[in-house]
Order: structure tokens, then sequence, then C-alpha cells
């Protein structure tokens, strides 16, 4: 059974930092993409950055430069590093695991966290 849980939200001013962690079990990042979403209130879930099997990173634009998408292999871990945030980064960061051969831009497939939640504000 699958299980990811994520951690490391919070409130933080615009320009700071963040960084994410997703622990994944019953899973192997070899044979599984690895994305985190984002879901701002009344706005529908997004990608925001994955990692693909063989380990390339892949970013939306709005975050591009700024973000930064890696794993851990030994520790089944994926992290989102997050700098110079803006109040638009706002939203519940969900991280999500799914079959290497499924596109990551499609919100319905996978296994989904919990869910963290990150705010930006001054």
């Amino acid at each position: 059974q699958v299980q990811l849980v994520e951690s490391g939200g919070g409130l933080v001013q615009p320009g700071g930092s963040l960084r994410l962690s997703c622990a994944a079990s019953g899973i192997s990042f070899t044979f599984n993409n690895m994305g985190w979403y984002r879901q701002a209130p009344g706005k529908e879930r997004e990608l925001v950055a994955a990692i693909i099997s063989d380990g390339s990173p892949h970013y939306v634009a709005p975050v591009k430069g700024r973000f930064t998408i890696s794993r851990d292999n030994a520790k089944n871990t994926v992290y989102l590093q997050m700098n110079s945030l803006k109040p638009e980064d706002t939203a519940v960061y969900y991280c999500n695991a799914r079959n290497r051969y499924l596109n990551v831009y499609d919100t319905t497939f996978g296994t989904w966290g919990q869910g963290t939640q990150v705010t930006v504000s001054s």
C-alpha cells in the first residue's frame, strides 16, 4: 500500500524560503513519477514540479528558477525547495506518486498525500 506523508509547510514572508518533504512508503522511485502539486482557494489543483522515474526534473513556468525538486532514494523521500516565495504561491501543496508511464499533468492519476499548507504573506 502506497503512503505519502508531506511536511514542511508554514507561514513565510515574501522572498523567503521553505523546504517541503514527502516521505513515501510502498513504492519505488525507479518505477514511479513523483510530483508536487498545489491547490489555492477557489482554484483547481495544478502541477508545480515533477521528478521523473529516471531522475530528470520538470517544472512549470511560474516556479522555474525558484523551486527545486529532488529525491533521496535511500530515504525514499522527495523534496521541494522553494525560494523567492511570492504571495501567489500560497496554497495547499500535495505530493503525488504515479506509474512512470502516466502523464504528470493529469491530476486524476496516482496516490496523494494529505497536503501541507504554505502561506506567503507579510
